[in-house]
């Protein structure tokens, strides 16, 4: 019925909050980023491609099945005051179950990112002669 709406509202939020975070990051300057080349504007671009692209399928399958219309109230759950209870049932159920795992896959994409990252930059080994302590 309306389950993507829950991480369309993620990724509105998630939109937002890489726009401020791309600002913050023009003006304190990339020292990091040039190290490992991901920025957390980057991380959260990433995030929001899953949430748009997930958003975007799903509202066009509710399309096609006739549960999203291009008329008021868009949702044909709300047409009827009985059918508004098992609506917010399913946006909280599956709804929320997407949004949280697409969240996970995304936190696991930047775990494996960071190590990878790590990897990949060359080790720096203190020289013993001159007195590391």
């Amino acid at each position: 019925m309306a389950c993507f709406l829950v991480p369309m509202g993620e990724a509105i939020v998630a939109t937002a909050v890489q726009k401020v975070v791309e600002n913050r990051e023009k003006k304190v300057g990339e020292e990091r980023i040039k190290k490992t080349g991901l920025s957390w504007s980057r991380r959260l671009s990433w995030l929001n491609k899953l949430l748009w692209g997930g958003t975007i399928l799903l509202a066009l399958e509710h399309l096609w099945h006739g549960e999203v219309v291009p008329w008021p109230p868009f949702l044909t759950a709300m047409e009827n005051p009985a059918n508004v209870s098992p609506m917010l049932h399913e946006m909280a159920i599956f709804g929320g179950a997407m949004a949280i795992t697409i969240t996970v896959v995304w936190g696991i994409m930047i775990l494996v990112a960071e190590l990878k990252a790590k990897a990949a930059m060359p080790k720096v080994r203190e020289n013993p002669a001159s007195g590391g302590a």
